[in-house]
């Protein structure tokens, strides 16, 4: 969230604006009960939000939800929030590292926090057993592609899994340049240079990560190519906003509300309806279809629907 743009001057959602952890877990429950196995709490930065285990653990309480996860920066996972997430039944995290040293990642983040903050809260996710630890990285050419193998080198044979993302055109502030993209190959071919690799298969139809081996040994890492490789035809996720949206794309520029149905008193039969429509009408294919003409448009913010 760049200070330049989301600063002192941003007005930022009121409170009754925000869906409360019932509305949240309305929602949560019909979409489980037409499918849908993950869950993952996003943002923005999920920790921000008081008591966020109470809503874990109402989520981790559903039939039919088979993993349930949150992805951090990890400056609020302490030692005694991990256990608690765990204990309300969180299965696993992942946590957004862009580099080893703290000048190169605050530079990217613009955050206040160093780096071994971070990587404190890697372990106290896996000592609480939030397994496994996923990290993601992402690489931007020119700004943090120096940081690649001193990544892999510092994970490999750990257990965590670490995860290279291309830089993406996500919202409208990040000042994206196609030239700025490492591409996935490029990304695969440095790491085999020095810590050799091969593919393996993916864990389930729609995993957005390409999935690559140690051939020592050392674990696993993955790669995500929405730009080179576009996943638009696989896709099955579908995002909900802090404040009712649903979005059927990360690079969507408008949402579907569902705050207004919630408290205008429709019925589970309605929502369900209304969320069918949606998913039956999507047509997203922004990977696919991406030119000099698409990239400026106003994407809702990654910030805003997470990763």
């Amino acid at each position: 969230m760049p200070k330049a743009v989301f600063n002192s001057k941003h007005r930022f959602l009121q409170n009754d604006q925000l869906l409360s952890f019932d509305e949240i877990e309305r929602v949560a429950r019909v979409f489980v009960a037409h499918g849908v196995k993950k869950i993952r709490l996003t943002g923005g930065e999920p920790l921000v939000r008081p008591r966020l285990e109470t809503l874990v653990e109402r989520l981790a309480s559903m039939p039919g939800l088979n993993d349930l996860s949150l992805t951090t920066n990890g400056s609020l996972l302490t030692q005694e929030k991990a256990q608690a997430l765990k204990r309300a039944g969180l299965s696993r995290v992942t946590i957004s590292l862009d580099a080893l040293d703290d000048i190169t990642f605050m530079s990217i983040n613009d955050v206040r926090f160093p780096v071994r903050r971070v990587l404190q809260a890697i372990e106290n996710a896996a000592d609480a057993g939030l397994l496994p630890v996923k990290i993601n990285m992402v690489v931007k050419r020119g700004c943090n592609d120096h940081c690649i193998l001193p990544m892999a080198f510092f994970f490999h044979g750990t257990g965590h899994v670490l995860r290279f993302i291309e830089y993406m055109d996500v919202g409208a502030s990040n000042g994206w340049q196609h030239g700025e993209v490492v591409a996935a190959a490029e990304v695969a071919s440095i790491i085999n240079a020095e810590l050799p690799i091969e593919p393996i298969d993916a864990n389930y139809r729609g995993e957005v990560a390409k999935r690559w081996r140690y051939r020592d040994g050392g674990g696993e890492i993955g790669i995500i190519a929405s730009v080179t490789q576009p996943f638009c035809g696989s896709c099955t996720r579908a995002r909900l906003s802090a404040e009712g949206k649903v979005y059927t794309c990360l690079f969507a520029t408008q949402g579907h509300d569902l705050r207004g149905l919630l408290r205008e008193g429709a019925s589970d039969d309605h929502m369900a309806q209304a969320i069918r429509s949606i998913w039956m009408q999507r047509a997203n294919r922004y990977s696919e279809l991406r030119t000099a003409q698409t990239v400026p448009l106003s994407k809702v913010e990654m910030s805003y629907i997470g990763g």
